[in-house]
């Protein structure tokens, strides 16, 4: 694992409760009401991501960059017939796993400790989703390329814009805590889906973020 993987991965194994309490809304209210006020487009991203997987049920999921399973269990809930969450935080898979035993969805749910530049799946699958994932990666291109390899139908991604209030001030935040974030133009993503080989896609603007669904 390299360096950058590495700082993300000490990063997000310490961040595991405030991460999940964004979606879980199990924070004060004060804090609750903060995440709805700014962090809204989490909220719609999710909605985003499962209106545009559809079909779900009986197709394959893969979920790069899967954190506590917010994505991948839901996938399950509504039928996925097999879903695959990687993440290189270890903590984060854990509660991934817990929580699939917990709702009695391991049978369909397997979590794996890796990068998806590394992943060597068995089969392809119908969907991937990369949430809240580019944000972290330095080069994205290498990870564009193998999510059109790896899967069969379309790639479901989110990336955060450059030109926000939001972008300086979030910088400046995590590298506070160690963490690089990077930061995405539409003309960027253009040349990035293009050069990985998506010729065919929909991008979405939603308010700090960039909702894109690339197609085979």
């Amino acid at each position: 694992m390299n360096q950058d993987l590495l700082k993300q991965k000490d990063y997000w194994d310490h961040q595991v409760n405030d991460f999940d309490s964004i979606y879980a809304r199990s924070k004060s209210r004060f804090d609750n009401w903060i995440d709805a006020t700014f962090r809204w487009d989490m909220y719609v991203r999710f909605d985003y991501t499962m209106e545009n997987a559809e079909p779900i049920h009986g197709r394959t999921i893969l979920d790069v960059g899967c954190g506590t399973g917010r994505y991948a269990l839901e996938f399950a809930r509504r039928g996925a017939r097999r879903v695959v969450g990687i993440d290189i935080a270890e903590k984060m898979l854990a509660v991934c796993e817990q929580r699939a035993r917990e709702e009695h969805l391991d049978d369909r749910c397997v979590f794996v400790h890796t990068d998806l530049t590394k992943y060597q799946p068995d089969e392809k699958f119908d969907v991937c989703i990369g949430i809240g994932l580019f944000d972290y990666i330095r080069e994205p291109l290498p990870v564009l390329i193998k999510m059109r390899e790896v899967v069969t139908d379309r790639a479901i991604v989110s990336l955060p814009r450059f030109w926000t209030w939001r972008a300086p001030v979030r910088r400046a935040r995590l590298a506070l805590r160690g963490c690089d974030v990077y930061f995405y133009t539409k003309e960027h993503i253009d040349a990035l889906l293009r050069q990985a080989g998506f010729k065919k896609y929909t991008l979405k603007q939603v308010g700090q973020l960039y909702c894109v669904t690339a197609f085979v």
